[in-house]
């Protein structure tokens, strides 16, 4: 809980009083911040504030003074409430200042960037998403939210504004994202792509853009590490000796998962209540929770196999990464990939962080829930039609689908090529049993 106590610090008989806030970290340190407020009062007045008297102007001053600072402490304390104590230091604390004696009018959107960001979250319940309708999905907020922190950061101790986003900014900022905090470089590039949208939003708002903001290059790099579960490494999983039954509970789940084509969020929240029949058709019914989209899923024999003893029992995504990994690794998945894998790095003082680490790993050590659609998807890739994969794993283009699966147009095109000569076989295989069957008529 924040303190805030007012001061007089100056030599001059007349002067602005000194605002200064205490608090005590989640780290148990001591802060005591000071800045100046644009409250003036007298130095003499100021030694009676506080005490007790008899002169009716001075208890009307006390009383017009307390009301100004109450306002203003009221003020500072609700700006702490609802920020990251991380960002509060002197420069904080003078635009908390700055804000009250010149507060933002209504419906006057700020020029800075990390206002321009909130916007977007504050809206996000009316805003037009990707699929055409209205509202933001939890991700996509929880996305401006990270990208709002990483500014917040990045700027210290200057204050950019929606102005200064131009191509220089971008690179900086992305080198500060991959260099400084390591991270990936996927991660990297979709956070100038919302910074990008960022500026056009507020573009839309009136603010003032900079007209560069359109060149920064925000490309999406391709999906070079695809890594999924083969046929014959699903079938060695299946077929490896369990002892442990969390491990056999994982594995009822990773199969599962290989065979639905689902996200790990959407696959562990299986229910009896999905499985339902349709027009005498046995089907699982779901909704993705990111994307919203209702997806219906055939019951096929492979699905019914693996529930032979029914559903497996509920467990959390984390355990459920640790125990896939312990399980691939029983069943001998350990093939050298190329691949970055989520490690846990030393800051000092106690203090860590976890990043995406390139490197060369054994397979079992990458295994996490997102093998399931992925395998699924990579697996049925020319088994399936593409579009009945699309409607399952809910890919919304061919596109997306071939990027998601390390595809390329040549592979497509192959595909194409492939189904019109096994068309072009069938047919022959018929002209040819049209003519034996004409021959043994005559011969009749």
């Amino acid at each position: 809980m924040a303190t805030v106590n007012f001061l007089y610090r100056s030599t001059r008989k007349r002067a602005a009083l000194t605002l200064r806030l205490l608090f005590r970290d989640t780290q148990s340190k001591d802060h005591a911040i000071d800045a100046k407020t644009q409250y003036f009062v007298d130095t003499e007045y100021w030694k009676l504030h506080n005490k007790r008297t008899k002169d009716a102007n001075i208890k009307n001053k006390q009383v017009e003074v307390k009301a100004h600072l109450i306002e203003i402490e009221n003020f500072v304390r609700d700006a702490f409430i609802n920020e990251n104590e991380k960002n509060v230091d002197k420069e904080w604390l003078k635009d908390q200042i700055h804000l009250f004696y010149n507060p933002i009018q209504e419906k006057q959107q700020s020029e800075l960037l990390t206002d321009a960001i909130q916007s977007i979250i504050d809206e996000a319940p009316t805003k037009k998403n990707a699929k055409g309708g209205i509202g933001l999905s939890k991700s996509r907020i929880n996305s401006y939210k990270s990208l709002k922190r990483m500014i917040a950061e990045y700027q210290k101790p200057k204050k950019f504004k929606v102005k200064d986003i131009n191509v220089r900014f971008s690179n900086d900022f992305l080198n500060y994202l991959l260099n400084t905090k390591n991270y990936q470089k996927s991660y990297a590039l979709k956070k100038i792509t919302d910074l990008k949208t960022v500026c056009r939003n507020a573009e839309l708002n009136g603010i003032e853009t900079n007209i560069q903001y359109n060149k920064i290059e925000s490309t999406k790099p391709k999906n070079e590490n695809i890594l999924y579960l083969t046929t014959n490494e699903l079938e060695a999983i299946e077929n490896t000796v369990l002892l442990n039954e969390a491990h056999k509970n994982a594995r009822k789940w990773l199969l599962l998962g290989c065979d639905l084509g689902q996200r790990g969020g959407d696959l562990l929240e299986l229910t009896k209540d999905n499985f339902v029949t349709r027009d005498e058709l046995e089907v699982i019914e779901l909704q993705q929770q990111k994307t919203g989209k209702n997806i219906t899923i055939p019951v096929l024999e492979t699905t019914k196999k693996i529930l032979e003893s029914g559903l497996p029992h509920k467990i959390s995504i984390q355990k459920f990464n640790k125990y896939i990994k312990e399980v691939c690794k029983l069943a001998g998945i350990d093939e050298m990939i190329q691949d970055s894998k989520i490690t846990v790095i030393e800051l000092g003082n106690g203090n860590t962080q976890k990043r995406k680490i390139e490197g060369t790993y054994q397979k079992w050590e990458l295994m996490s829930s997102h093998v399931c659609r992925r395998s699924f998807a990579t697996n049925q890739y020319g088994e399936l039609p593409t579009p009945l994969i699309m409607q399952i794993t809910g890919h919304s283009s061919e596109k997306m689908l071939l990027n998601y699966i390390g595809k390329n147009s040549l592979d497509y095109a192959r595909q194409i090529a492939d189904f019109y000569t096994i068309q072009a076989l069938k047919k022959q295989k018929e002209s040819n049993l049209k003519v034996v069957s004409k021959k043994a008529s005559n011969q009749n």
